[in-house]
């Protein structure tokens, strides 16, 4: 299967546009959940604001590295494209 360098960049390019768009979208709606679940707990238990802040930022630490992870897949699609060999002759 032979594709010319032309199409395969601009399926790559889309790709990583999609990837970039729904990388950023999932992580940022489950922030916003952590978020406001965290401070529905404040107002329940304000005295348990230590724990709770602690480990919200845990956990948007970790969210967070999911958008990085995406970006990261994005770039070596755009700039490094390990498949680019393989259909392109």
């Amino acid at each position: 299967m032979t594709i010319d360098i032309h199409s395969f960049s601009l399926f790559s390019t889309i790709i990583a546009g999609l990837v970039i768009a729904f990388g950023t979208m999932i992580p940022a709606l489950a922030m916003g959940r952590a978020i406001s679940s965290a401070l529905e707990a404040l107002a329940r238990q304000p005295e348990a604001e230590k724990t709770i802040t602690r480990t919200l930022f845990i956990g948007l630490a970790m969210v967070e590295s999911l958008a990085i992870y995406c970006l990261v897949v994005a770039l070596i699609l755009l700039f490094r494209n390990p498949l680019l060999e393989y259909f392109v002759n």
